[in-house]
């Protein structure tokens, strides 16, 4: 590989400008999950780097809510929220959805979940004498309270009422995508083609299952038409260090998350395998927002830069920060 001419920081810079990052964690958070920024800080810092919006997620709350808020007080920046099925919304909950489309200013996105996906839930857990154990087999409450309540996506029979409702109602609504959520990757291959048969027209695979998925079963989404996600947090920085607590309950919190070492490959592996499903297919975010990690927009510089050093085209990174997620967001290519 012969890396290009002309990289710089500068040049990390101005590329930022014009540039969507659809996947911020800005504040507010529970006290055990420090947040680095509120969500006007994070739109200030991104409006004067240039960027032309950001996304707000939040396992918490309906993150529309908070782009009402934030479209007020900040001049001259638009940002967007929307719905993570957690089980703080009682899981599938048609309900939220239905709500969430007509809130704030209303939901851009329905996700299937983050940490309340069955998938990732029943994959949580503590290191006792030396072996890992499932927080359901430590805690019998977090079973019956928790892991019952999680989405599970039915791989081979047809979608439940509360998944077709939820199906039916993002088909409805034209202007929402859909994001696969943390679950599985046979699940989010199936979620993919459920958006087919119910014409559900814009649809992200979350970096939670593009990071297990198999190049060929990506390939295949890609052809429904999926974008895949990438965030730089799932790849770099603190991602072997625990740092994501979802549960009010401090016994439940993951202190033993991500301690088995640093994840294969990290940007490299993503820029290579962005080569070969075609940047056209791709999105690159940050999932940044925790107050281990920099803000959400130096993470998005970084995540430039790096691909950058990987010898990534500048046209591909613009295509995946700026041209995709206009396509996702429906606004018009600048």
């Amino acid at each position: 590989m012969i890396l290009p001419e002309g990289r710089s920081f500068e040049l990390s810079q101005e590329l930022l400008k014009g540039s969507i990052d659809i996947h911020v964690h800005a504040g507010p958070h529970i006290f055990s999950s420090p947040r680095r920024v509120d969500p006007f800080q994070a739109a200030r810092l991104a409006r004067d780097a240039g960027m032309q919006s950001i996304v707000y997620m939040d396992v918490f709350e309906m993150s529309n809510g908070t782009a009402w808020l934030v479209n007020r007080e900040v001049p001259d920046f638009k940002v967007y929220g929307g719905l993570i099925l957690n089980t703080v919304y009682g899981g599938m909950n048609p309900r939220a959805v239905k709500t969430a489309l007509s809130y704030g200013d209303g939901a851009k996105y329905i996700s299937f979940g983050a940490h309340s996906t069955y998938y990732q839930a029943a994959r949580e857990g503590r290191v006792v004498d030396g072996e890992f154990v499932p927080l359901s087999e430590i805690y019998p409450k977090f079973k019956t309270e928790e892991l019952d309540r999680c989405i599970s996506i039915p791989v081979d029979e047809a979608p439940g009422d509360d998944l077709d409702e939820i199906l039916k109602l993002i088909a409805a609504n034209p202007h929402v995508y859909m994001i696969t959520g943390h679950v599985s990757a046979e699940e989010g291959v199936r979620l993919i083609e459920l958006a087919e048969e119910y014409g559900i027209n814009k649809t992200v695979v979350s970096s939670a299952v593009t990071k297990i998925a198999s190049t060929s079963q990506l390939q295949y989404v890609t052809d429904m038409g999926a974008f895949i996600e990438y965030t730089l947090a799932a790849y770099t920085h603190t991602t072997t260090i625990p740092k994501t607590h979802y549960y009010v309950e401090r016994e439940y919190a993951s202190i033993d998350e991500g301690m088995s070492g640093a994840d294969e490959g990290g940007v490299k592996h993503v820029a290579e395998q962005i080569g070969e499903l075609g940047a056209e297919h791709c999105v690159i975010c940050t999932d940044f927002g925790v107050y281990t990690l920099p803000t959400p927009v130096e993470g998005f510089r970084e995540f430039i830069a790096c691909l950058l050093d990987m010898g990534t085209p500048q046209e591909d990174i613009r295509m995946m920060s700026k041209t995709n997620p206009e396509t996702i967001l429906g606004l018009p290519h600048l």
